[in-house]
């Protein structure tokens, strides 16, 4: 199992950046996924989640910018993110808690993260 984030690069203030997480393997089911952050010097962070039923879930500081999606069929994660300030600058993570048809046991899996630099 696999999962490919992009979309990070640098963004002016106010400016809008749309992550995706792609992920591929032997995939039989994808329960919760969610979009990390951690900035220098500081601890990973939980931004947004959404369920395998849609039910989404944002960090107090990003909510009415960023909106958490996800296709199925595509087994991909989206994060669209508006309004963006300096202090989003970060390494962003896709999570995924799935279950391959190897094994009937769900697990977590990490992207290998992408930069998102908001500066003027």
């Amino acid at each position: 199992v696999q999962l490919q984030a992009s979309g990070g690069g640098p963004v002016q203030p106010g400016g809008s950046l749309r992550l995706s997480c792609r992920a591929s393997g032997s995939i039989s089911s994808i329960l919760h996924m969610g979009w990390y952050r951690q900035a220098p010097g500081k601890q990973r962070e939980s931004v947004a989640t959404i369920t395998d039923d849609g039910t989404t879930s944002y960090v107090d500081a990003v909510k009415g910018r960023f909106t958490i999606d996800r296709d199925n069929a595509k087994n991909t994660l989206y994060l669209q993110m508006n309004s963006l300030k300096p202090e989003d600058t970060a390494v962003y993570y896709c999570y995924a808690y799935l279950r391959t048809y190897v094994s009937s046991v769900y697990n977590g899996y990490w992207g290998q993260g992408t930069q998102v630099t908001v500066s003027s």
